[in-house]
């Protein structure tokens, strides 16, 4: 049974893909997404007055570390030697963005690495600000953008 899926061997199994003869190439992704909250919950994290202390510099810490940390949580990916970690956050009208930029010289992408770097931003915002509202969702998480490697330069549109 032969299959064209990369992380599937001809038997059927799972597998982690073989990325030894791959040339090192320079990697970015960037990855975003979305908290939206009440206006008070959201001014309270602006002004640095929610309960749980200082919610912005908590999220982009537990973003980096969750970068570091993705091939732990995701089967397939390789534990990865990252170049640079960035997490930033953006205010809306009753909501929050976090975007997160990955970035390594390397056999492999880091498209998860971002992507995962966002969700946790996101969930550890959730986290720290639930005493000012339950009721945040969560959502948005997307790749916005990845270079390098094989397949080049994609945007989202």
């Amino acid at each position: 049974m032969s299959t064209s899926l990369t992380h599937i061997d001809d038997d059927g199994n799972a597998r982690m893909v073989d990325v030894g003869a791959k040339a090192e190439t320079r990697r970015v992704a960037v990855a975003s997404g979305r908290i939206s909250m009440t206006a008070a919950a959201l001014e309270a994290i602006r002004a640095g007055n929610a309960p749980k202390g200082d919610v912005l510099g908590t999220a982009k810490i537990a973003g980096i570390m969750a970068a570091k940390k993705t091939a732990d949580l995701i089967p397939m990916c390789h534990p990865l030697v990252l170049d640079a970690v960035n997490v930033d956050f953006a205010f809306e009208d009753e909501a929050m963005t976090a975007t997160a930029t990955v970035s390594l010289t390397g056999k492999t992408g880091v498209e998860m690495e971002a992507i995962t770097a966002v969700s946790v931003a996101l969930v550890t915002i959730y986290d720290m600000a639930k005493a000012l509202d339950k009721g945040m969702v969560i959502g948005d998480i997307r790749l916005v953008e990845k270079r390098g490697g094989k397949s080049g330069h994609w945007k989202a549109q």
